[in-house]
């Protein structure tokens, strides 16, 4: 049977109309239908029995047996688990007054109001009002205190029948007199929670008496509760007395409720223990992919700071290759893999907030803030080492370009210097005329302008030879070797010039003669032999260009060169002019020449025969010229075929950013509806990849033609790379605040409307349309939502209260996620540990430990062995064997240690 000693823990101010009510009730049926009165003295007997029987005793008439007021007082001390005064002993009438007003005095301190009935009715033994008495004590202790989804006492065990009947036909349940006459209402209530009773499928409707029998009996049998109705008295009433009939039915929701409460606090668990184990999962999940991650990460971050110089441009372009490799192929999934990674760990916060957890914290260096540091650091060193890449490539082309141009001016002055040598040695002025000696001194003189001349020519040899040593260039050495015999070679012949000149000048004063016009012809056939080998050497020149501006400005400098050619050719024919006019002179006197112009080797022929060579060269320069032009032009084109995709490209993903947060501003429909045409919208931003794939090959295609510049578009591969994946992320991140809501809402069970509201108001005050309420912005939310957070002490307080909950870390920012989770705390309720620790009690029988085959036979097996296996053993006074401490690990489950 039920105890009933929890009644008396409620205030009893709330019944005082009830009672009122029922109180006129009875009043108004005080002139009792026989029938009914049998029904009722038979039933609240079999009642009060169900309750005396306890201290020991019972009653056999209940008019009779109340009259002395000891049974009476009795009654009430068992029902209520209170004492009440000591009762009066005495045999007279006035002891046994004073006894029933006692029991009356304890029946109104519990806020019930007895209209017409006195101590002095009792005592007569009026059946009546002992009936009516022992009404009013079945309806506070029996009544009152059942409640069912919000409705309570009869309301309340009338929709408790109707439910429990609810799948049984020929049940239906709408009051309690006629609804129980066939007896079918009873067998349901007694199959609904113990099937193993009652073959239902036998009963039939059109036998009642059988039927209430049946129901009576096992009740009284397996149920404990006694029969307080003869099935004879109910079928031969038309309408059987509702007041027995609910206090019958009322002993039935008692007998019931206790199991109900078990198999509500094993669901209970049985919940909390699910979350527990798929959070546990996720946790589990997390750190296996972000350790794997960050272990990537770690192996990758070296090879990109590995700045090993390359010697050939072949294994720079192979490095160039293997980046490009890595940018391909080995990149994109860890990209995947991190935006996976903090969807799992928000909604996993989520969850947890939800489930009121304590927060997941990861393991010390896998916070999503150490991925994101790490992830930083890894895009660092992969900007840095692209851009030593291409340093490198420009270094060893222009080294490459360098020592080609050195080993070129290196022979044409090793060539020009073979010979000078042994000529500046020669002492061929000792035995010379006076004529020969002024012209040898006439031809050295041309020599030293000659070898002033190349003294560019040699600088600019040790110029690009110490350049090679500054760009490392892997060949310096035999580079060096050859600059420093060019250097000291260089010194020797100044020496010796110098040396042949003193000795000449010591000589010219013995020699008089001299042939002016030889001389004449040296000194300006030198020069222009020397423009001429320059020129050839410019022809010649390697040249390397980036532009088409660059290549043009060489064009220009090549059209100004062939411009000056009819002057230099005005310059050869007066040369030769001069060589004719010794000819001329040498006829016209008799002279007999030796044949060679004693000033300088350059003959006429050596002057027409370069200018030949050089004439013929330039048109293989302009052919050079207009090659290079060309490839320019083609370079071009490449620019702009790149810079076309990557405009369209850069437009697209920056409409796609401001259109995602459009929609996650004026989303409308259900959840469910968004969340379709988020992920319909990511599958039209995914088709878009092919446009990015192309550009891609575009950009491979510049790079490969050593393309570093473009001027027809502000974006950069690098930039369009770094914005499809944000655009990508960003829309992954928005279906995931989608999904993390649809968790919130069923979990909290908020409707759709309730959602709509939040996100109207957040959006309202949302004045940026930044997807975050600034703390201002949040306050005004509140006072429109109609919280009192005003501008005065009391409401700052609240309003830093509630800041605290809604951002922790103090950002000043409040999320919608934040918000929705503050606002659906306010309006639904969550389990606790104190529930938690209450629902173990009830499976413990009220006891403070638990044990594993009581765990074993309330739970479900697998849940069962995850609390067996976390449950430390119990250790206080009232420990046996193999008992388990439940409350610690209740508040586990809550607190911050982990199980």
């Amino acid at each position: 049977m039920v105890d009933y000693h929890a009644a008396n823990n409620q205030s009893s101010t709330g019944g005082v109309q009830t009672y009122m009510e029922q109180e006129n009730d009875w009043d108004r049926d005080l002139l009792l239908d026989p029938a009914w009165e049998k029904q009722q003295r038979k039933t609240f007997t079999a009642w009060c029995n169900s309750h005396l029987r306890k201290a020991g005793t019972q009653i056999e008439n209940i008019e009779e047996d109340f009259r002395d007021g000891l049974k009476l007082m009795l009654l009430l001390e068992v029902i209520s688990g209170e004492r009440l005064p000591k009762p009066e002993r005495g045999k007279m009438r006035v002891h046994k007054i004073n006894n029933v007003n006692k029991a009356l005095d304890f029946i109104a301190s519990k806020g019930v109001k007895l209209v017409s009935i006195g101590a002095e009715e009792i005592v007569d033994g009026n059946a009546k009002m002992t009936l009516g008495m022992i009404w009013t004590i079945i309806l506070r202790f029996a009544i009152q205190d059942i409640s069912v989804e919000e409705t309570s006492a009869k309301e309340g065990l009338l929709l408790w029948c109707q439910r429990k009947t609810a799948p049984y036909k020929n049940v239906n349940v709408q009051n309690f007199h006629i609804s129980w006459k066939d007896g079918l209402a009873f067998n349901a209530l007694i199959h609904r929670h113990r099937p193993d009773l009652i073959d239902y499928d036998s009963l039939r409707k059109d036998d009642p008496v059988t039927n209430l029998n049946n129901a009576f009996e096992v009740a009284e049998k397996h149920l404990d509760i006694p029969k307080m109705l003869d099935a004879e008295d109910i079928v031969g009433t038309a309408r059987p007395d509702e007041k027995a009939i609910m206090t019958y039915v009322s002993s039935f929701y008692h007998a019931f409720s206790g199991a109900q409460k078990a198999e509500t606090a094993a669901n209970r668990i049985c919940k909390v223990l699910a979350v527990n184990q798929e959070n546990e999962q996720m946790m589990e999940d997390y750190e296996k992919l972000a350790s794997e991650l960050l272990e990537w990460i770690r192996r990758t971050i070296p090879w990109l700071q590995d700045r090993t110089q390359e010697k050939t441009m072949n294994k720079m372009q192979a490095k160039q290759e293997d980046f490009r490799d890595y940018r391909r192929v080995h990149k994109p999934p860890k990209v995947q893999e991190k935006c996976q990674l903090e969807i799992s760990f928000n909604t996993l916060q989520t969850k947890l907030r939800l489930s009121n957890r304590p927060a997941f914290m990861p393991s010390e260096g896998r916070m999503v803030s150490d991925i994101n540091g790490a992830w930083h650091t890894l895009e660092g060193a992969e900007k840095g080492y692209e851009e030593w890449i291409l340093s490198e490539i420009r270094r060893l082309e222009r080294l490459e370009h360098l020592a080609e141009k050195f080993h070129q001016k290196a022979a044409i002055h090793e060539s020009w210097t073979d010979g000078k040598e042994a000529m500046l040695t020669q002492k061929d002025y000792e035995t010379s005329t006076l004529s020969e000696v002024k012209a040898l001194l006439r031809k050295h003189e041309a020599f030293e302008s000659d070898l002033a001349a190349h003294q560019d020519r040699v600088e600019q040899i040790a110029a690009i030879a110490q350049e090679l040593n500054e760009l490392d260039y892997y060949d310096s050495a035999s580079v060096n070797t050859r600059c420093q015999k060019i250097c000291d070679q260089w010194d020797l012949l100044g020496g010796l010039t110098q040396s042949r000149k003193e000795s000449l000048e010591r000589t010219e004063k013995q020699l008089e003669s001299i042939d002016e016009l030889y001389l004449e012809y040296a000194k300006r056939a030198a020069p222009f032999n020397n423009w001429m080998e320059g020129a050839m050497e410019d022809l010649q020149d390697m040249f390397i260009v980036h532009n088409i501006e660059e290549i043009q400005g060489l064009i220009t400098a090549h059209e100004q060169f062939k411009s000056t050619l009819p002057e230099a050719n005005k310059e050869r024919e007066a040369i030769q002019a001069i060589q004719a006019e010794v000819q001329k002179i040498a006829q016209s006197n008799g002279i007999k020449l030796s044949g060679a112009n004693p000033y300088t080797t350059i003959t006429p022929e050596s002057i027409d025969n370069k200018w030949e060579k050089a004439m013929g060269m330039v048109p293989q320069r302009d052919q050079a010229l207009q090659g290079e032009l060309n490839k320019q032009r083609n370079n071009d084109s490449l620019r702009a075929k790149f810079a076309t995709q990557a405009n369209t490209v850069g437009a697209y993903i920056q409409d796609k950013m401001e259109e995602i947060g459009r929609i996650s501003i004026e989303m409308n429909g259900t959840l469910e509806d968004q969340l379709t045409s988020l992920k319909e919208y990511q599958e039209t931003i995914m088709s878009y990849m092919p446009e990015i794939n192309t550009l891609e090959g575009y950009h491979q295609h510049i790079q490969e033609a050593l393309i570093f510049d473009n001027q027809y578009t502000p974006y950069t591969m690098e930039h369009l790379r770094v914005g499809w994946e944000q655009l990508l992320t960003t829309i992954a991140r928005t279906i995931n605040e989608v999904e993390n809501q649809i968790l919130t809402r069923d979990a909290k069970g908020i409707s759709q409307e309730q959602l709509f509201e939040y996100r109207a108001s957040f959006n309202h005050f949302d004045k940026d349309h930044s997807g975050a309420l600034q703390a201002e912005e949040f306050k005004a939310c509140l006072i429109s939502l109609g919280y009192d957070v005003e501008n005065d002490k009391q409401g700052d307080t609240e309003f830093a209260r509630i800041m605290g909950i809604v951002d922790p870390n103090g950002s000043g920012a409040v999320t919608f996620q934040a918000f929705i989770d503050y606002m659906s705390r306010e309006t639904t309720d969550t389990d606790t540990a104190d529930q938690v620790i209450a629902s173990f009690k009830i499976l413990a029988a009220d006891k403070n430990f638990i044990t594993a085959d009581e765990l074993r036979r309330e739970l479900p097996p697998d849940q069962a062995e995850y609390c067996i296996a976390r449950m430390a053993p119990y250790t206080g006074p009232d420990a046996v064997p193999g008992a388990l401490d439940y409350m610690s690990f209740s508040t586990a489950l809550y607190g911050e240690s982990d199980l």
